[in-house]
């Protein structure tokens, strides 16, 4: 197992490491110390089956299934096709995913704790990969946060909901019915990490529609005011896809956005997207 940190604050490679046939308690353990530290971590070269990303995703405590339901790997409940791809006119997977800054499943009142996508096909121009993938460390953003802004935001909650602000916006309107029956959650501005200890920002622009108990206008300034401060390049690691990629990220640590510089059908985008539920332990060891 080869680990090479990026130069940003967040983000690692793994390279000669097989999870199809060399995961184990100990080299998930140490898998685990490096995620967490990172935040954000690509296992390279994988080839893997569903159930091996099953597996894979198990350790880190119990899977998801996500309500738009019509995108999943047919079979596979646990696992969203995330993809441009289109049979017979219709999307195979979720094609809108990703358009915003976001933390996945904060519109959620469990969100999801750890994120991860498989590379299975990547859409290329020149040999160039497209689609790449930003991250941005929310925990990063929290700390420079001035003393007198932490105060402020330490007791204020805000309410998300799945569409959000952009409920007329993207590719994925012919989902909007879905994403507005959807409850709507409440969450902290910031939260604190329940294996690091690091607090972290939790909103995003997308996604938050209020903070309680403030004017909606001053609310809706305040969650811009963070958001943007999140967004900051400082804080920022690009993933750049290969095929056989198996990525994954600490969703309670980073935001993340998709590239949309590929269209169908020249180009053919196709993700495995597995999430797994907050509040879980990771199995660190046997029995854990």
């Amino acid at each position: 197992m080869n680990i090479k940190h990026s130069d940003n604050c967040i983000g690692a490679e793994i390279t000669g490491f097989d999870v199809a046939t060399q995961i184990n308690d100990e080299s998930f353990a140490r898998i685990a110390e490096v995620f967490y530290e990172r935040s954000v971590l690509c296992l390279r070269d994988q080839r893997l089956e569903p159930q091996h990303l099953l597996d894979f995703a198990g350790r880190f405590g119990a899977l998801d299934v996500h309500f738009l339901d019509h995108y999943t790997l047919p079979g596979y409940p646990n696992i969203l096709q995330v993809s441009n791809i289109q049979r017979d006119g219709r999307d195979i997977g979720f094609a809108d995913a990703g358009r915003v800054w976001h933390s996945d499943g904060s519109y959620m009142q469990t969100p999801v704790a750890v994120s991860m996508l498989y590379a299975v096909e990547v859409p290329e121009e020149d040999g160039r990969a497209l689609g790449a993938t930003q991250f941005a460390s929310a925990w990063s953003a929290y700390d420079d946060l001035t003393d007198e802004l932490k105060t402020k935001i330490s007791t204020l909650d805000s309410v998300h909901q799945v569409a959000g602000r952009r409920k007329n916006t993207g590719t994925g309107k012919k989902d909007r019915e879905q994403e507005k029956a959807q409850p709507e959650a409440v969450h902290p501005l910031a939260r604190t990490h329940p294996h690091t200890g690091r607090k972290y920002i939790f909103v995003s622009k997308g996604e938050c529609e209020r903070v309680i108990g403030m004017d909606d206008d001053e609310g809706l300034a305040l969650i811009d005011e963070l958001a943007i401060q999140v967004q900051r390049p400082e804080y920022h690691h690009r993933h750049d896809w290969r095929v056989g990629d198996l990525l994954v990220w600490d969703n309670q640590a980073v935001q993340h956005l998709a590239t949309f510089d590929y269209q169908w059908p020249k180009h053919r985008r196709l993700m495995q997207r597995l999430t797994i539920t907050e509040g879980t332990q990771p199995q660190l060891g046997r029995g854990a």
